[in-house]
């Protein structure tokens, strides 16, 4: 078996005194140069095994002043459930009010984007073709905690009262009642979540680190007659979030 890289190890260690209370949260660590001495190991061992507990919400790091345990904060949570779709009202407002929060988004949308070669794929359309894109930030009380960008055919929609997901007489509605108001049964959503690491722009949107942990779902949902009609990736820090699956049963 591969030995563990030094940084992990370290990193196994730094949490293991955070969980004994050595370092309160809130709380200063001692310097990178006064660890290393500690832990037999250089500086950059430390630097790169603080940053993964940076990107995973263990610390924080404020510039020119250290690295500190971070403080513990409630996450929203998020549902996840096709059961959540509702004629009026949305989950997402829901899951905030949940929290004592207010929740609210800003949207972005431009017609006849051409498909990049995963999102035709996903779609099921050729690479190139025409689809209305719309990139937005979820806010809970104002500050940003989800993004999304959103695909939909053009061809599915050009010419129609729905053709802007937030425009319109349907705007805001949702995936299913839109497609619904053009005789389009939307049967059920396929969603594939996976953690990574934020890139720059995602980090900037958010308001968090370059490098933190989040969990980017894409999702597909689906007609009847088992045409793709929208896909998005949705993209979620795990520091201010937490993702749970609600799974209908049928009786």
């Amino acid at each position: 078996m591969p030995e563990q890289p030094p940084y992990l190890r370290i990193a196994d260690e730094l949490r293991r005194r955070i969980a004994e209370h050595e370092w309160s949260p809130g709380g200063r660590l001692p310097s990178r140069a006064q660890i290393a001495q500690e832990c037999g190991v250089g500086e950059n061992v430390i630097r790169r095994a603080q940053e993964l507990l940076i990107s995973q919400g263990a610390l924080e790091g404020r510039a020119g002043s250290g690295t500190y345990v971070a403080a513990p904060r409630q996450r929203a949570r998020m549902v996840r459930s096709s059961a959540r779709e509702q004629p009026n009202g949305s989950p997402f407002r829901a899951d905030m009010k949940a929290v004592g929060k207010q929740g609210d988004w800003e949207s972005r949308t431009e017609a006849k984007v051409p498909a990049p070669a995963e999102i035709a794929s996903r779609l099921g359309i050729n690479e190139g073709d025409l689809c209305v894109r719309t990139m937005y930030e979820f806010l809970a009380d104002g500050k940003p905690v989800q993004l999304s960008t959103s695909w939909e055919p053009y061809d599915l929609t050009g010419g129609t009262l729905v053709v802007l997901p937030e425009g319109g007489p349907h705007a805001g509605v949702g995936v299913v009642n839109r497609m619904a108001e053009i005789g389009i049964t939307v049967s059920h959503a396929v969603e594939q979540p996976e953690p990574r690491q934020a890139n720059a722009e995602e980090a900037s949107l958010l308001g968090i680190q370059k490098a933190s942990l989040v969990t980017h779902i894409r999702r597909t949902y689906y007609s009847d007659q088992g045409r793709p009609v929208e896909t998005a990736d949705i993209v979620v820090p795990a520091a201010l979030c937490e993702i749970v699956y609600e799974i209908p049963i049928s009786r």
